[in-house]
């Protein structure tokens, strides 16, 4: 019987969405794959394309995976050595006295814990995938064996991420980890083939009148084990691996190919075969180039073929996804596709933001099914909450209610007054118009109105959304609505009857009962970069599986 899990976005830190047994009861997930960053004191940025096809200059930090020993490090090494398995305390206590308290003990301590949970939740017929930077990969691996059990350990994938490039004073690190694990023995795998290579296609050098390849292969038994059959067929005496009457059959299809030198062997067909047996080497899924179609602008976005592979190897259609490091979502949109359940979980609004534009530009606003947000505000109070937990995470979210996408990092520089962008286009000239967004989420008067309505002349754009989080004030209203023309922007496509405020207050709960929104004509919007259409079970060609 299927899970009654069904398709969620967790806003939030993975571990209490994890430890939640409301939102994940003891083995209830078919396939984990996580690829937590690891790579000591980078930071993660969201790159924007320009209308021009240049980089933007606005680059979000999305996460920083800077790990430092501190107080939530060593609150959750008590946590493991106190009250975790004994053998996961006997672990993380060598661990800590061979490397000390620094940013890779910081970052196992997070991992530990985070494991230990999934492993929890993932069924007995379940797998794990762990994604490793080559920098933490080995300690990963001892982790991993300590909680899932070194006889659980299946495979070390390694991933060709990139081609040969030079590195100073090293051989080129151009390659991944993939750390394969299983709950039990008897866990759901479905066997990959993959294309043939130029050297094996060579071997297929005989054709049959019909054009059909084939290559010739052994029938002596001599040296296998097992037996074969002793017996003269057509005047040739062997030690044959099948018995007359298969020799007969063979023979009467075409199948067998006397040799010049008095031999008999059988014929392999190039249409007949699956492809080879996918291993361990991952040489043949390309990373995501600048021009892809499925290029996001994500950082540490994989591409789709890599997930594809994953979760077609093991899963199966109605089992449930999860990847509780989700990022823009490449494994929430390829589950989807190939008609798993899905479940994703992120720590940052931006990423929830980019992976329901994903879906929604993917399949179709109304075509893919159906999932649900959690963690995100649902109402004033919530909102309210978020604004104070973290003022960042909230003008994300904001922006989001209107599809805006993110101005600038703030935490590196001033924003200068702008917030968010929209983009849009009203008629078929191709020319791009903007919108310019500014989030509020303290008090409000018409101080801030008048400055934003300089921001807005001096971007040039032609709306201003003022979305606040407190109620504005009657002054507010007055300055944004003097009567004047210049008050509106009018699209020469849509006709003069059509009158659009320049600048517009939107408040929050406004926007979440839907009694307002953000007024603007337009053809098409190109806000986010637009996810490439595809459709359900639209798997590429060089995935099989074996029947």
């Amino acid at each position: 019987m299927k899970s009654e899990l069904k398709n969620k976005l967790y806003f939030g830190d993975n571990l209490p969405v994890l430890q939640n047994r409301d939102n994940f009861p003891n083995e209830c997930i078919d396939l984990i794959y996580l690829d937590p960053p690891f790579n000591s004191k980078a930071t993660y940025n969201v790159l924007f394309a320009e209308k021009n096809g240049s980089q933007s200059s606005a680059q979000i930090t999305a996460f920083e995976d800077t790990w430092h020993w501190g107080k939530d490090s060593a609150e959750t090494y008590y946590e493991i050595v106190e009250k975790g398995p004994k053998v996961l305390a006997d672990l993380i206590l060598a661990l800590r006295s061979f490397l000390g308290q620094n940013d890779m003990m910081a970052y196992l301590v997070m991992m530990v814990i985070r494991l230990s949970e999934l492993h929890r939740v993932l069924k007995p017929t379940g797998s794990i995938y762990l994604h490793c930077d080559p920098t933490a990969s080995h300690y990963l691996k001892i982790i991993m064996d300590s909680i899932f059990g070194p006889t659980r350990f299946v495979n070390e994938i390694t991933w060709k991420r990139t081609s040969a490039h030079s590195d100073s004073n090293r051989y080129g690190s151009n390659a991944d980890i993939i750390l394969f694990y299983t709950k039990s023995p008897k866990y759901t795998f479905n066997v990959i083939h993959i294309p043939y290579t130029e050297s094996y296609l060579a071997r297929f050098r005989y054709a049959d009148p019909d054009g059909r390849k084939w290559t010739d292969d052994n029938l002596s038994a001599k040296g296998l084990s097992g037996g074969g059959y002793k017996y003269e067929y057509k005047g040739i005496w062997g030690f044959w691996r099948c018995p007359p009457e298969t020799m007969k059959i063979l023979d009467e299809e075409g199948r067998l190919h006397f040799t010049k030198a008095g031999g008999i062997r059988i014929k392999r067909y190039l249409d007949e075969l699956p492809g080879l047996t996918c291993q361990s080497i991952w040489d043949n899924i390309p990373p995501i180039n600048s021009q892809a179609a499925e290029r996001l602008g994500y950082p540490t976005q994989k591409p789709e073929a890599l997930l594809e592979r994953i979760i077609t190897a093991s899963s199966n259609e109605g089992d449930v996804v999860l990847d509780p490091f989700c990022g823009c979502g490449t494994t929430v949109a390829v589950a989807e596709r190939l008609k798993r359940k899905w479940i994703g979980i992120d720590i940052t609004h931006l990423a929830i933001t980019l992976m329901k534009n994903r879906l929604d530009t993917t399949f179709g606003e109304y075509e893919h099914s159906r999932y649900e947000i959690i963690g995100v505000p649902v109402d004033l109070r919530s909102a309210q909450a978020l604004a104070l937990q973290d003022r960042y995470q909230f003008e994300w979210w904001a922006l989001s209610l209107i599809d805006a996408r993110p101005a600038q990092d703030k935490k590196k520089g001033s924003d200068k007054g702008i917030d968010g962008y929209m983009y849009f286009r009203d008629d078929n000239s191709g020319l791009i118009k903007k919108i310019i967004v500014q989030v509020k989420s303290g008090n409000v008067g018409t101080a801030q109105i008048r400055d934003f309505q300089r921001v807005v002349d001096r971007e040039k754009a032609v709306i201003g959304a003022f979305i606040t989080l407190q109620s504005p004030t009657s002054q507010m209203i007055k300055e944004i609505c003097t009567g004047e023309s210049e008050d509106y922007y009018i699209s020469k496509a849509f006709g003069p009857q059509y009158k659009f405020p320049k600048i517009q207050i939107l408040t929050i709960a406004e926007l979440l009962s839907g009694s307002k929104k953000l007024e603007y004509p337009r053809l098409a919007q190109e806000t986010f970069k637009q996810a490439e259409r595809r459709y359900k079970q639209d798997a590429p060609e060089q995935i099989g599986l074996e029947n």
